[in-house]
C-alpha cells in the first residue's frame, strides 16, 4: 500500500549499486500533459489531479491512471525480457494487481517479488499519511460514502477494506512477505534487507 516503505526500500537498494526503476515516476511523465493543464507536477500532483474519490472526475482519471500504469509495466517487462540476465529493482505502485493476470505473470516470472504488509498498527499510520499527505490510490469502488458522511470519514472507515482487499492479492502475487514493523529497524541496511528476502524466497538474485 501506498506508504509502506516500498520507494524508500528501492532508494536504498540505489543507493548501494543496484539499478532502480520507479513506476510512479515513469507513470507521471506519461501524464505530464494532463497534469501541466491543470497545474500539477510531482506525486502529490498525480493525486491532485486524480481527487478525492467522491470527485465528479476521480472515475475517469483513475481509469486514465490505470492505463498508464499498464503501459508502463509492459514497457518495463518488454525491456527485461530482451534482457534476461539485467538486474533491476522495480518500485510498484500500490495498484499494480489492478494490471491484469497476463502483466503480474509475467513480472512474477522475471522478478521476485516482495509484499510489504502492515499490521494493524501500521495500517492506521498507512491511513492517517494518505488523509495528511495524499499519493494516488486506485479505490476500484471501495470508497462507500454513507448519507451525511464527510469524504475524509468515509476514507478513514473503507481503507481498511480496501487494504484487507488487496492483502490477498499481494500475498498472492508475492515470492515472499516481510512485515513493514520489522522494516522499521533503524540498524536495517540494503544487504540486510536483501538478506531477509534471500531467507524467505531461497533466492539468492
Amino acid at each position: 500500500m501506498s506508504g509502506a516503505g516500498k520507494t524508500f526500500w528501492t532508494k536504498r537498494l540505489a543507493a548501494s549499486g543496484y539499478p532502480r526503476v520507479s513506476c510512479d515516476d515513469r507513470i507521471e511523465e506519461k501524464l505530464v500533459p494532463r497534469l501541466a493543464a491543470g497545474g500539477y507536477a510531482g506525486i502529490n500532483g498525480v493525486a491532485a489531479w486524480m481527487g478525492w474519490p467522491d470527485s465528479a472526475t476521480y472515475t475517469e482519471r483513475e481509469s486514465e491512471y490505470l492505463a498508464e500504469e499498464i503501459h508502463t509495466l509492459d514497457e518495463i517487462l518488454t525491456e527485461l525480457e530482451k534482457q534476461l540476465e539485467k538486474s533491476l529493482v522495480l518500485d510498484t505502485t500500490g495498484s499494480v494487481i489492478y494490471t491484469g493476470n497476463n502483466l503480474l505473470m509475467r513480472l512474477r516470472r522475471q522478478m521476485t517479488i516482495v509484499h510489504l504488509a502492515a499490521c494493524a498498527e501500521e495500517q492506521q499510520l498507512l491511513i492517517e499519511r494518505y488523509l495528511n499527505d495524499p499519493k494516488p490510490v486506485l479505490w476500484r469502488g471501495a470508497f462507500q460514502p454513507k448519507p451525511g458522511e464527510g469524504p475524509r470519514e468515509t476514507v478513514a472507515r473503507c481503507y481498511p477494506a480496501l487494504i484487507a482487499a488487496r492483502r490477498q492479492s499481494y500475498e498472492a502475487l508475492a515470492h515472499c512477505t516481510l512485515q513493514v514493523a520489522v522494516l522499521r529497524d533503524g540498524s536495517l541496511d540494503a544487504p540486510a534487507f536483501l538478506k531477509m528476502i534471500q531467507s524467505k524466497t531461497g533466492n539468492p538474485r
